[in-house]
């Protein structure tokens, strides 16, 4: 009898390693990180959520999530590109809510329908569909691009809320778009695997009534493994009012990133991924 309870909580303690909002990265979805090291603390957020972003009980990348100004820090994926359609169905996330709500990303109707959430309970703890209604120069920017992934769930995952930021429409569909789609193919030529961390720095403006940060800047950063003895890196930043991608070394991006954050030196992949 004691055996069987020891089997049942060691079971329950395995299925809460397995939940969506997780306590860090390095133990729940470490796979998305190089060497499996995700960032350093100098880009939490005073009020963060680990999030292993999961759909159809699949984990597909990681996001860390700024409760407090509903927008992502960053979104951490392996770069899979491959024909597809473009989803168009919005997801948020239920357990930002409370851990006694499901594990999986699910639509908002789910929610309140199904789950008897309010939409102000909702609300409280990320960004909703209302708050990226009538947008004007602005519309819903994703960091983990759908396009980076290869079928049609892994980019249906992208299409959470936790993932979007309010982007300058003219830089989302312009010069972030060319480094997503041709600057990216080209950088990756020869590359077996590519790891790849994109995020948002957070602005002085908001939308939605002040619920929603604006950011500042949109930034992304890549480490490829060409094969075991070579690696390289690449990065870009933008301005969030500005149709325009500047390209940076690693190096370069983490040392802006620390002058932007001003929470210490920025480090966004392991010492082996190379700065210069």
């Amino acid at each position: 009898m004691l055996g069987l309870l020891l089997l049942q909580v060691l079971a329950s303690c395995l299925w809460l390693g397995h939940s969506e909002v997780v306590n860090s990265f390095e133990t729940s979805c470490p796979q998305f990180f190089f060497h499996e090291i995700p960032p350093n603390e100098a880009l939490e957020p005073q009020k963060p959520a680990w999030i292993c972003q999961r759909y159809k009980n699949q984990y597909y990348f990681a996001t860390l999530y700024d409760r407090k100004m509903r927008i992502p820090v960053y979104s951490a994926y392996i770069y899979q590109p491959g024909p597809g359609k473009r989803p168009k169905t919005w997801l948020v996330e239920p357990q930002l809510i409370g851990p006694t709500y499901p594990k999986t990303m699910e639509k908002e109707w789910t929610l309140l329908n199904r789950y008897n959430v309010t939409l102000e309970k909702l609300s409280q703890s990320q960004a909703i569909l209302h708050d990226y209604k009538n947008l004007t120069g602005l519309n819903r920017g994703h960091l983990n691009p759908n396009g980076h992934h290869d079928d049609y769930s892994s980019r249906m995952a992208t299409f959470t809320l936790t993932n979007i930021v309010p982007q300058d429409e003219k830089l989302n569909g312009g010069a972030w778009n060319n480094y997503e789609q041709q600057t990216m193919i080209r950088r990756t030529q020869g590359c077996t695997t590519t790891y790849v961390i994109v995020g948002a720095v957070p602005g002085n403006n908001y939308i939605a009534k002040g619920r929603v940060n604006k950011p500042s800047h949109l930034w992304s950063a890549a480490c490829c493994v060409v094969d075991n003895k070579y690696i390289k890196a690449w990065a870009v930043i933008a301005e969030n009012d500005r149709n325009q991608v500047q390209l940076l070394t690693l190096g370069e991006l983490e040392d802006t990133l620390t002058e932007l954050y001003g929470r210490g030196q920025v480090s966004l992949f392991d010492s082996d991924c190379p700065r210069e």
